[in-house]
Formats: C-alpha cells, structure tokens, sequence
C-alpha cells in the first residue's frame, strides 16, 4: 500500500531541501562552480548565508506567505548549521575525498537534468476546462464518489502452489477470522494491519475495484512474494466537488503533459546519438524503444497527488 506522509517527517524534509538549496556552497568549495553573490542573511565566520539560499528552500517547502516570517528564521538556522559543517569538512578537507566527489557530482547532474526537465515543461500548455471536467467525470471513486476505507490488510508470503489454495479458501470461508485461522494451520507466513484511507491513499491501479467492494468483500491483490489480501469492513461517503478538486486536477494533467514530452524529448535525443555500450553492457544491450519509459519518471505525477 502507498505509504502515508505523516507531520513528523516535515522537519527533514527542511534539512533535507536546506541541503539542496546550499549545494552550491560545497561546489564552490570544490571548485565545481561559481555561484552569483547574494544579499547576506548571515555572517558565519569567513562565509555567510544569504536570502537567496532561504529563498530557495521557502519556495521548495511550498511555505505558505503567512508562515514565511518564521519558517524563514527556522531555514536560516539550519542553514548556518550547515555552513558550518560545511566549513569544518573543507577544513579537514574532506571536500577533496573521491567518494565525496562522485556524490557532489551526482547531485550536479541530478540539479541539471532537472533544469532541463523544467525547460521542458514549460512548452505545455494549461489544461482547459473542458479536460478537467473529463478527468473529474472519468474518476468518480477518487472524486464525485469518494469514500473513506475502512480496511483490514494482509499481506502473504506464499508460493505459487499456495496461493491457489488460498484463493480458494478465501472465496469459501465465512470470515476472514475463519480465513486468517486457516493459514496458520497450514504455517503461512502473513502479517496483518488495520488501516483508514482515503480513496486516493489507495494505488490508483486498485482504487476502482476496492469501490466496487460491499462491506464484507475481499480484494486479492497479487504481489512479487504472494498476494495481498484487502477486507473491506466498512466505509463512508467524502465526496469532493469538481471546485474544489479542480487545481489539483489542473497539476496532475500539467504534470502528466509534462512527463510525456519529457519522454517523447528524450527518446528523441536518444535517436539522434551515438550510444556505444561497452564492456558486460555490450553482452545484453537494451532495446532503444525501451529506454524513454523512465525517462518519463523525470516528471511523472502521483496518481494520489489529483485529491490532496
């Protein structure tokens, strides 16, 4: 099941984008680049911290205006916190260590495809309001018809032999008390978790069949270790209009455009190069047409990001 963001999680999402936004620190320090001069937030010994750097991480977190005051202060800690971290490892020179330097790299690259994968997106055009009504209409258990899950989940480990056993019985047993006692008869391996969701905290290649579920019923979902089984206790009627659904239908469409021409840019960047695989890569060399599937990743939306 997709897992959850929980509030905990939020401060190291801030040292973690406090990270990122002051990369340029450490590639400067490395002699990776040159970063422009900012206006200074911050003196910390020979360096400093500027507002461009917590400006940065503010429009990442997404921080609404009426939290930027504190939010603010709080990013210039931890970004003085960084610089001086920052400077102790150049000290100890540690920015001159091979692995370091892979990783700076990485991060560099990373930062740049991403620059392009923007450039990219800025040649989609805004979904019209004819296309979000479509999609709206088009998913009725995420929006029109949303419901509140009430689910026990189990989740088996069992082979291919077993499963068809446990289908079986799950289709004939009573309850799923009766089916849960029928496995550790025969010592499958199985854990169990109760859980509320919401219909887009469900995978969206799920979400239709669990809706269709009548309290009582059970959906298989077949997995790389066995199956997962979800038991529909029971369920309550959350539906969201199309108004209030509409930004966030207008960025998933944005962001699905946005990840089909990434796809289509790069498999055409893939045509038009001279690609050489070398060494063991050469043994086995992966179909072209395969290729431009992740490239879609650079860009590719949550499915669950169309409620939120």
């Amino acid at each position: 099941m997709q897992e959850q963001t929980f509030p905990a999680a939020r401060s190291h999402r801030v040292l973690v984008l406090a990270a990122a936004a002051s990369l340029s620190l450490v590639l400067t320090a490395c002699g990776g680049g040159k970063s422009e001069p900012g206006v200074p937030a911050a003196k910390v010994n020979k360096g400093e911290v500027t507002v461009q750097q917590i400006n940065a991480v503010l429009t990442a977190q997404r921080v609404k205006p009426e939290l930027t005051d504190v939010a603010s202060r709080q990013v210039l800690e931890r970004l003085i916190e960084q610089e001086l971290a920052v400077q102790k490892a150049v000290e100890l020179k540690l920015d001159n260590d091979p692995k370091v330097l892979q990783q700076i790299e990485a991060a560099k690259r990373e930062i740049i495809m991403r620059a392009y994968a923007d450039h990219i997106g800025q040649k989609v055009t805004k979904p019209t309001d004819a296309e979000i009504a479509k999609y709206y209409a088009e998913k009725p258990a995420l929006f029109g018809e949303r419901r509140i899950y009430n689910l026990q989940e189990l989740t088996i480990e069992a082979s291919p032999e077993q499963l068809t056993a446990l289908r079986a019985r799950l289709a004939t047993a009573k309850t799923l008390t009766e089916f849960i006692e029928f496995m550790r008869s025969q010592q499958v391996r199985f854990n169990a978790s109760q859980a509320v969701r919401a219909a887009e905290q469900l995978p969206m290649g799920v979400l239709d069949a669990v809706a269709r579920l009548k309290d009582g019923q059970s959906l298989v979902v077949p997995n790389a270790n066995g199956m997962q089984v979800l038991y529909l206790q029971g369920s309550r009627s959350n539906p969201v209009d199309e108004t209030r659904a509409r930004p966030a239908i207008e960025q998933f469409l944005s962001n699905q455009r946005k990840a089909e021409l990434a796809a289509k840019e790069l498999k055409a960047l893939r045509e038009a190069a001279k690609i050489e695989y070398l060494g063991k890569f050469a043994e086995k060399a992966p179909a072209a047409a395969s290729a431009p599937a992740d490239a879609a990743s650079l860009l590719a939306p949550s499915a669950s990001e169309a409620v939120k």
